[in-house]
Parts: structure tokens; sequence; C-alpha cells
């Protein structure tokens, strides 16, 4: 018998999207699409798809695209994370090279108030509030979002960083 989510058991999560080799967006919506249709997941909100120059990693990769899903979901952190890696191998995912390039990276930024230094899950993502390219996505989804852990407002995270280089938004709506 299908389970069935409840107001009480639902995390709210947010899901960080990254890609620059194929079709990033394309990849976006067929993620999205995947995560929306799941019967543990309902998906509330997406953010603007920013384009961001390659952060680390191989010199030469293309500009990566970045966006950020706002989602509720009945599934624990870790089933989501399995969920996330595989609709990210779905897309063609390689992992290769450490900040390679790729089809689609799907971050787990935040859980619920989850605060969890896990070997195989960190929550919130740990870099999170130092990335631009995650934090605008965010900031416009919920600016008054507060980062589990530094109890900081992603507004506030998001305004104590050096101005960001590069970051354009690509398309508001996608």
């Amino acid at each position: 018998m299908p389970q069935i989510m409840t107001e009480q058991s639902k995390s709210r999560a947010f899901l960080g999207l990254g890609g620059n080799l194929g079709s990033p967006l394309e990849h976006f919506r067929q993620a999205r699409q995947q995560l929306a249709e799941h019967r543990k997941i309902e998906l509330l909100s997406s953010s603007p798809v920013y384009q961001t120059p390659p952060l680390g990693g191989p010199e030469g990769q293309p500009d990566y695209l970045n966006a950020v899903l706002e989602i509720q979901t009945s599934l624990s952190a870790q089933n989501l994370l399995h969920l996330c890696r595989q609709v990210e191998d779905a897309a063609g995912r390689v992992r290769e090279i450490h900040w390679g390039p790729r089809t689609l990276d799907i971050d787990l930024l935040i859980f619920a108030e989850l605060v969890t230094d896990d070997p195989l899950l960190t929550l919130p993502h740990p870099r999170l509030h130092l990335r631009h390219f995650v934090l605008q996505p965010l900031y416009d989804l919920n600016p008054q979002l507060q980062h589990p852990g530094l109890n900081r407002t992603i507004q506030e995270l998001l305004t104590q960083l050096p101005p960001a280089e590069g970051i354009t938004q690509f398309q508001k709506t996608w």
C-alpha cells in the first residue's frame, strides 16, 4: 500500500542544481520533473537560473548554469540524497574529476533544521555560505531563510560576501 505524506512527516529542503556539459537547462528541467513526479516530493518553487564562471576544477571549463529548487518531502535526508544521485546518473553524470565539468549536479543544501557532519552527507552544505551561485538563487526564493547552524539569514550571508564576479541571471523562469 502506498505511503501517504502527512503534513507532520514533511520536511522542507533546498536543492542546488548545477551543470556545464550538454544542455544544462534541459537537464535541470528533466531533474525538476523527475523530482516533482516522485510520490514523496512536492515541488514548491524554482529559482531563476544563473550563469556562473567555474569555481575550481580544471582550466578551460565552460560556464555553469545554477539554480535552486525548494521542495517538501517525506523522504529522509539520506534517501533524498540517494534519489538525487539517481537523477544525476539519469542525466549522464560522470564522476571522474573533482570539481570537473558535469551534465548535472544536485546538492542537498538545506534539509529542514538538520545539522549533521556525517561522512556521506554534511548538512547544511558545508560551502553553501561561501558561494554566490548558491546564495543568490536561495535569496531569490527566500531571503529570510535561516541557515541552520550559522543562524543567519540567506540575505545576511549574501551581503557578507565580496561582490560577485561574472554571475548573471540566465533565465528567470524555466
